[in-house]
């Protein structure tokens, strides 16, 4: 599934992955299962409160290489095509 990342257009950070939830245009959410809780616990409600599709990546250092970065990242989103 983190293959995806590489192929679509993607979002990646939690903060500009939660702004995309609540705008409606993420389409799959994915975030780090070794990401920090509380920094993570908002975007989750939002994904299930929106009944948006959650991945868990192992580790932020895989979803950061997934999403072609070189550090962590916590939480990336794909976005829906226009």
């Amino acid at each position: 599934m983190l293959e995806r990342l590489k192929l679509e257009d993607k979002i990646t950070g939690v903060k500009q992955t939660l702004k995309a939830v609540a705008e409606g245009r993420a389409e799959m959410v994915f975030v780090a299962a070794d990401a920090d809780k509380r920094v993570v616990s908002g975007l989750t409600e939002l994904c299930l409160a929106g009944d948006i599709e959650i991945f868990y990546a192992e580790t932020m250092k895989l979803l950061g290489k997934a999403c072609g970065i070189d550090v962590g990242a916590s939480a990336a989103c794909i976005l829906k095509k226009a």
